[in-house]
């Protein structure tokens, strides 16, 4: 079984390699594999705002949050330096001073 990848327009298995084309038998779909290659996307980070969140920004907390397990919540205008982004339904880890490690969501904050 060869490991062809599924067609981008129906998610069909049964593509085959038709010279430097993958062609899908099921909805006549055509493409290249360089192509396939270039389409890997970058997943963008954003603030509440829009704006673009990177690895070590700055930013603060727009809303109080509730924060399980802990005593009080975490208040808006919580300021929080260098932050790291990962996949998940969290986007944001960081380490809140006071507070400790934290996963934050990035419609939560905006960027200073």
């Amino acid at each position: 079984m060869s490991n062809l990848p599924n067609c981008p327009e129906c998610g069909s298995a049964y593509t085959y390699e038709d010279g430097s084309l993958l062609v899908c038998p099921e909805c006549a779909h055509e493409w290249s594999a360089e192509a396939e290659a270039q389409n890997e996307e970058v997943k963008v980070f954003k603030d509440a705002n829009g704006n673009v969140l990177n690895d070590g920004d700055t930013v603060t907390v727009i809303k109080d949050l509730k924060v399980k397990g802990a005593q009080s919540a975490l208040k808006q205008g919580t300021k929080v330096k260098n932050i790291r982004l990962v996949d998940g339904d969290h986007d944001i880890d960081c380490k809140i001073d006071g507070f400790g490690p934290m996963k934050l969501k990035s419609e939560f904050v905006k960027k200073i």
